[in-house]
C-alpha cells in the first residue's frame, strides 16, 4: 500500500476528517485501508465475530466499542478469522487481547488498549449505521485509511498511488 496519510491530508484536505489519536497500533500491518462497515455494541462481540466471518475484502470493520476498557472486543481467533476473509484491518474504540498473536497477523488493528477479560456473548448490537469515533461521524461505506501516523476518514477513495 502506497499512502500516508499525511499525504492523503494534504492533497485532500477539504475531503478528509482526521479521527482523535486515541488508537495504539496492534495488528501486523500498522498501514491499512478500505471501505467502512460498521458496529455498535458494548462489551459482547458476537457481532465482531459475525462480520468478520463475512467477505471482508477491501473492507476495514469499525467498531464503536463505547470506549470500554473493561473487556476485550477482538483478539488472536477473531483476528485470524478476518485475515482468512480478507478484511483490511479493524478499528476498535474499545480494547484487544493476545496483542503479541495479533502483531503476527497480517492485519491492520488500532484499538484503544489491550485487556485480558474476553467480553460476554449476547448476541447484542447493531450493524451498518452511522457512528461517532474518536470526534468524526463515520457512516458505512466510507472509506477509512490508517497508518502510524493517525487514521483518516473520507466520503470517496482517495488515490492512494
Amino acid at each position: 500500500m502506497d499512502f500516508a496519510t499525511t499525504d492523503l491530508c494534504d492533497a485532500f484536505e477539504n475531503a478528509v476528517r482526521v479521527l482523535d489519536p486515541i488508537f495504539q497500533s496492534y495488528g501486523g500491518h500498522a498501514r491499512f485501508h478500505g471501505r467502512i462497515v460498521t458496529l455498535k455494541l458494548f462489551e459482547d462481540n458476537s457481532l465482531v465475530r459475525a462480520t468478520l466471518g463475512e467477505d471482508g475484502r477491501g473492507k476495514v470493520l469499525v467498531v464503536d466499542g463505547g470506549g470500554s476498557r473493561r473487556c476485550a472486543l477482538l483478539g488472536d481467533q477473531l483476528g485470524e478469522l478476518a485475515v482468512k476473509n480478507g478484511w483490511a484491518g479493524l478499528v476498535i474504540d474499545g480494547c484487544v487481547r493476545d496483542s503479541a498473536a495479533l502483531g503476527k497477523l497480517p492485519l491492520g488493528v488500532k484499538a484503544l488498549a489491550t485487556h485480558p477479560r474476553k467480553s460476554v456473548k449476547l448476541s447484542s448490537g447493531q450493524k451498518d449505521l452511522p457512528i461517532r469515533v474518536a470526534g468524526c461521524e463515520l457512516h458505512p461505506g466510507d472509506w477509512l485509511y490508517a497508518d502510524e501516523d493517525g487514521v483518516i476518514v473520507s466520503a470517496r477513495e482517495l488515490a492512494t498511488g
